[in-house]
């Protein structure tokens, strides 16, 4: 596990947003369990595991594959279509992103990286990221962009990548292992940030990989 780590190196800082920027993956996936929760409670906590296990995949894949395998398991209820599961996982997600708490630090990390650019890459919904970003006062920070689903991380980092938004040095602060297996086919640097992060045995994880970690984005500042 490397411990050096100094940011203002970086052309380009690259966040994902649930469990870096905003403490709302326990947000996301309270609204996965209750969207679900029609097809029964066991169905709804199925839907928990998935969507732990898979962090940072964007909610159409993840009702998608509710839909094909989880739901036909439990036959005995019947619920919504996959709009309709979108619409409600969307409404408990707003409310609880408008008001979950956002990350300490992020603003003077902000001024120890003038010259960098800075991106949200997220499997969250990009419109409604945008908006919450924005009626959080945060928008003006992530001068690069704030890009979400239904585009994947790998296809938004491939794309800022070729135009240009993106140039090395740049690196991805991300929580889950899809970020890192993410910002690694992209040819970014990557820090895990462990304090809000839902990865079971992230100790052992980081370590056999040599991944940098660090609690949180306060502690990137220090």
């Amino acid at each position: 596990m490397s411990t050096g780590l100094s940011v203002t190196y970086y052309t380009t800082l690259v966040f994902d947003c649930d469990g870096v920027v905003l403490d709302s993956n326990k947000v996301k996936t309270e609204a996965f369990y209750r969207a679900t929760l029609p097809y029964g409670e066991g169905a709804a906590q199925e839907m928990v595991d998935y969507h732990v296990a898979n962090g940072g995949v964007s909610r159409y894949k993840k009702f998608a594959h509710f839909l094909e395998r989880i739901a036909p398991a439990h036959v005995e209820h019947q619920g919504p279509d996959l709009e309709a599961l979108l619409r409600t996982y969307a409404g408990h997600v707003r409310e609880g992103l408008l008001s979950c708490e956002m990350a300490s630090g992020l603003k003077a990390l902000r001024q120890q990286t003038l010259d960098a650019r800075w991106l949200i890459v997220s499997g969250g919904d990009q419109a409604e990221l945008r908006d919450v970003f924005a009626q959080r006062g945060i928008s003006d920070c992530f001068d690069g962009g704030i890009f979400g689903s239904p585009d994947t991380k790998g296809e938004i980092l491939e794309r800022e990548l070729a135009n240009g938004n993106i140039q090395q040095p740049a690196m991805f602060l991300g929580d889950s292992k899809y970020d890192h297996q993410a910002a690694s086919a992209a040819g970014l640097n990557f820090v895990f940030l462990s304090g809000w992060s839902e990865v079971a045995g992230w100790q052992d994880w980081v370590t056999g990989e040599g991944i940098t970690v660090r609690q949180d984005i306060q502690a990137l500042t220090e």
